[in-house]
């Protein structure tokens, strides 16, 4: 903007070389009400720059969005309606309401189906339980109370998350032992009906594809006897 940091910085009410800092990349720990002190102090918007430095041309959920988009399109094939980002209704009228990452509908039966995302897990427990959560408040949600409510549990197929899956696969296959095979069926053909039981789906990495996932439980443990 041809100004000079001192001014910026008497502008803003922080020091030239925070300033500076900022200037040359390394004002990462600043916080969002200096940033936008010093943006306004250099008029200009926080948001046009933000948008104009490197990296930031896609939004942090950029990799949920197309997986989200991915489930809409194969889903249409087999007759469903889409609604992403759906709210429970019971958590309507809340400050953090819950939301379902893509809720199913298929208009000519009373099928209902919950799909939940997952690109990274920082905590296994805690989306298992989220899904459970969800899936049994989406049953509460139809009026009528007679809709057949299933859920798939979608999973990007990282090296990270396959191994993961892998090392704790008899908790996963206990979780989902539905068929992903017929969930993939049931998504993209109007005829298939949609399994009973709840599966896991992994995606491709870059998001194009769904792949149906084989969980098979680890057997037992033989025991030896002690002499």
């Amino acid at each position: 903007m041809g100004m000079r940091q001192v001014d910026v910085a008497e502008r803003a009410g922080v020091t030239q070389s925070w300033v500076s800092r900022m200037e040359r990349g390394h004002g990462g720990t600043a916080s969002l009400e200096t940033w936008a002190a010093a943006a306004e102090a250099a008029s200009v918007r926080l948001v046009t720059f933000l948008e104009a430095i490197p990296g930031a041309d896609r939004p942090r959920d950029y990799e949920h969005l197309k997986r989200q988009q991915l489930i809409i399109e194969l889903a249409r094939r087999g007759g469903w309606t889409a609604i992403p980002e759906a709210t429970l209704e019971r958590d309507r009228g809340r400050i953090f309401p819950r939301s379902v990452d893509v809720r199913l509908r298929r208009v000519v039966t009373t099928e209902r189906a919950v799909v939940e995302i997952w690109d990274y897990f920082d905590d296994v427990g805690a989306a298992i339980r989220s899904f459970e959560r969800k899936l049994a408040d989406s049953g509460h949600d139809e009026p009528t109370g007679d809709a057949a409510v299933g859920g798939l549990f979608v999973v990007r197929g990282t090296r990270r998350n396959r191994q993961l899956v892998a090392e704790f696969q008899s908790l996963f296959a206990a979780r989902f032992p539905g068929s992903s095979t017929a969930w993939l069926r049931a998504l993209t053909g109007p005829e298939a009906a949609m399994p009973g039981e709840p599966a896991l789906a992994w995606t491709d990495v870059p998001g194009t594809r769904l792949i149906a996932a084989r969980l098979t439980p680890a057997a037992p443990r033989r025991r030896v006897n002690e002499a």
